[in-house]
């Protein structure tokens, strides 16, 4: 994949005394009060800013956050307390500007914080009108948003339309870079976990995966429906009956290619859905037609751990049971330290999946651990993303 990036930009001297205007995702979670509970978006975004500022550059950022109405702007709305985290971070104080679009007074050396721009009326559907007044407010765009980059909306596309350079930053980058080496370029064996409680949210990720992976490890609700497709009761386990004849088209697309969607061997049952629900270690051809598949069992988990260990590439997407309760996260807590000891390259994606790994405290034993929930599903599916696409073309000229 072609494009220029804000680095080489910067080399190029193109952002000394220049005006940059970067888009962030600075989308965190406030309480009622509007204090964020969690930065890491905001923490994130802070290398691509402070290397506009080391270049000399005027440099404007902003985000969205929240699910604004567009033309009628709230204080709740505001990025204010997003521009005052920023500002602990950076040591500075970040001047919040409003009403932008016609105009944005920065000086180089300086930072400011335009206002949430999903205010913008035409900020959704990426009006032309809108999308060339923000690309005359700047020299350089930066795309720096990968949470946003499967939306194709004023401030992740129609920017980089019209502005006179348009690039990826630091985080967008790196993305592309981790998307390209685990499903553009793997090294083999590509083994792929995709979970979650349907198939029906998960259907086209599976069967893109199919066509490319060499083994797909399915796993919560999804797992109990590819059992029925195998012939294996589930008792009142969650599931999607109907969608039988997919899930059996998918395991014969991989062993069309000689791979395999391993199912599970024994499980890990309750009679009810609770965290202190007593937890039974069953075969898969044991399950009672009152019970409830949580967990894969532990010879599932082993077995898959192994296989894991002799990956080239791994691709995480949820956590294969009720992770949540003790009592059921004997899978994905061996599958996460099975990826975390394997040689391979893995990238992991999906909130609940960032959940199990931190809970697991395996971080820094991860490849790459993608910060776009949406935008990292579409890249799962075989989409190429909006923002991908139109950098693509103003590499490409």
């Amino acid at each position: 994949m072609k494009i220029l990036r804000f680095a080489d930009v910067i080399a190029s001297g193109a952002a000394k005394g220049k005006r940059v205007f970067i888009r962030a995702d600075l989308n965190v979670p406030q309480d009622k009060q509007g204090n964020i509970t969690e930065d890491t978006r905001i923490r994130a975004s802070v290398p691509c800013i402070q290397m506009a500022l080391d270049a000399g550059a005027a440099v404007m950022v902003t985000s969205h956050l929240g699910r604004p109405t567009e033309g009628d702007f709230k204080p709740e709305d505001s990025l204010a307390p997003v521009a005052k985290r920023l500002g602990e971070l950076m040591g500075r104080e970040i001047p919040v500007v409003a009403n932008w679009v016609d105009g944005v007074d920065v000086k180089p050396g300086q930072l400011v914080m335009l206002e949430n721009c999903r205010v913008n009326k035409g900020e959704k559907k990426n009006n032309e009108e809108l999308a060339k007044k923000m690309a005359a407010l700047c020299d350089v765009f930066v795309h720096d948003a990968f949470g946003t980059a499967h939306r194709a909306e004023g401030t992740t596309y129609g920017i980089a339309q019209f502005a006179p350079i348009a690039c990826a930053g630091p985080l967008l980058s790196a993305e592309i870079d981790a998307i390209n080496q685990a499903l553009a370029n793997p090294k083999r064996p590509l083994v792929a976990i995709v979970a979650g409680s349907k198939v029906s949210t998960k259907l086209t990720i599976l069967q893109a995966l199919a066509k490319n992976v060499d083994q797909l490890i399915v796993g919560g609700g999804i797992a109990n429906t590819f059992m029925l497709a195998a012939g294996l009761k589930i008792g009142k386990s969650l599931a999607e009956p109907d969608l039988l004849g997919e899930a059996t088209a998918v395991i014969a697309a991989m062993k069309a290619r000689g791979a395999d969607v391993p199912i599970p061997t024994d499980v890990v049952c309750a009679k009810t859905f609770a965290a202190d629900a007593p937890a039974t270690v069953k075969a898969a051809t044991d399950v009672a037609d009152d019970d409830m598949i949580l967990d894969i069992g532990p010879v599932t988990a082993a077995k898959l751990a192994e296989q894991l260990k002799k990956a080239g590439t791994i691709v995480w997407n949820g956590p294969v049971g009720v992770f949540e309760f003790p009592a059921f996260e004997n899978g994905t807590k061996t599958i996460a330290h099975a990826i975390a000891e394997s040689d391979a390259f893995s990238l992991a994606g999906g909130g609940d999946t960032l959940a199990a790994i931190a809970k697991y405290g395996i971080e820094k034993d991860m490849g790459y651990i993608s910060t776009g929930g949406g935008a990292f599903l579409e890249v799962l599916e075989g989409k190429t993303l909006p923002a991908f696409e139109i950098l693509q073309k103003r590499a490409e000229g």
